[in-house]
């Protein structure tokens, strides 16, 4: 089971999202990017900006 810190966001996925996300907002193509370098899904990310309360915009509908 991977390590989770209590708001069940993997600590590097956590970790990547605030530094892409500073501002609290990312655009989609920078979160499918993130994704893909993570070797994860998009819905992982998409899951871990709901968990962050970071706005996903710029989207393409059904990517998160």
């Amino acid at each position: 089971m991977q390590n989770k810190e209590k708001t069940g966001v993997d600590p590097r996925i956590k970790e990547a999202l605030l530094k892409a996300a500073p501002d609290g907002k990312i655009t989609c193509p920078k979160a499918r990017g993130l994704a893909s370098s993570l070797g994860v899904k998009p819905k992982v990310i998409g899951d871990a900006c709901n968990e962050l309360n970071i706005k996903l915009y710029g989207c393409a509908l059904g990517c998160f």
